[in-house]
């Protein structure tokens, strides 16, 4: 699925996913939206195809995922704070970033050196969810 698509198909955020979303400093917590799947497939986004096929298993058994506002959730995670919480501050970090193509090139640099998840943007999301979650 595409972001529009998951914008068009998704749902709002919740009263406190919305607060959390304050407390990472998402910028447009409003434009955020939630999709439920069944499964991730990363192999039918044109962007996000190379990072799957150059760094081995990154995306095996992925439970969530942000393309900017559009936040894919599977289903067996549905609604789960701490996932939301980690998709939300990589929301953040498209915001700071200008959106999906400057995310996902400091993203994929990332993932191949330092390696995933040991790079600074998926530390911030796995710390400050956790921190969210109060330990």
């Amino acid at each position: 699925m595409r972001e529009r698509e998951i914008l068009a198909a998704g749902m709002p955020l919740s009263e406190e996913e919305l607060a959390d979303a304050l407390a990472i400093g998402v910028r447009h917590p409003e434009c955020v939206r939630l999709h439920c799947v069944e499964r991730i497939s990363t192999f039918e986004h044109r962007l996000l195809k190379p990072l799957a096929m150059v760094v081995d298993g990154f995306f095996v058994g992925t439970a969530g995922l942000a393309l900017n506002h559009a936040i894919l959730i599977r289903s067996d995670h549905w609604r789960d704070r701490r996932l939301v919480a980690h998709e939300l501050v990589h929301v953040a970090q498209y915001e700071r970033m200008g959106g999906i193509q400057p995310f996902l090139k400091a993203y994929f640099r990332e993932c191949l050196s330092p390696g995933y998840p040991l790079g600074p943007m998926e530390q911030e999301a796995i710390q400050t969810s956790t921190r969210l979650r109060g330990g």
